[in-house]
């Protein structure tokens, strides 16, 4: 039976489940929310970081709903962010995942891309890393 109604929204919410479910247990974390919080940090700083054109093409290949907060609040006119270290880095995703610092705030970076390089195309993963800065790279094991 449809949770939806709509085969296209209950697949987007099966792939997102699946995606925070593999988060969770990553990090040891009980909480679905904090893996959405962990996952979409870490998607908003990324693309931020990218080129705009870079940017869209990684939003393509994310399922409709993460797609969805991907972009939200995005302003492609003042990006890309032109950080070089990753301390850089990790400040713009502990912006938005308060309560995560030093280790902690490492592994949920290195857990999303973990998420990410299960799910998504090699090539694509090869474009995005190629745009980050070789310190934020070394955290995609």
């Amino acid at each position: 039976m449809s949770a939806t109604g709509l085969k296209v929204f209950d697949t987007t919410l099966h792939k997102t489940s699946v995606w925070l479910d593999g988060i969770m247990e990553d990090m040891g974390w009980e909480d679905k929310h904090r893996a959405y919080e962990a996952l979409r940090s870490v998607l908003h700083a990324l693309r931020d970081r990218l080129m705009p054109n870079e940017a869209v093409h990684l939003g393509a290949q994310l399922p409709m709903l993460v797609r969805g907060f991907y972009y939200e609040g995005w302003h492609p006119a003042g990006t890309p962010f032109k950080y070089r270290h990753k301390e850089e880095f990790l400040r713009q995703v502990e912006k938005e995942l308060p309560g995560l610092s030093g280790p902690d705030l490492e592994k949920a970076i290195t857990t999303v891309f973990a998420a990410l390089s299960r799910y998504l195309p090699d090539g694509e993963l090869r474009q995005v890393k190629e745009q980050l800065p070789l310190e934020v790279r070394q955290l995609w094991h």
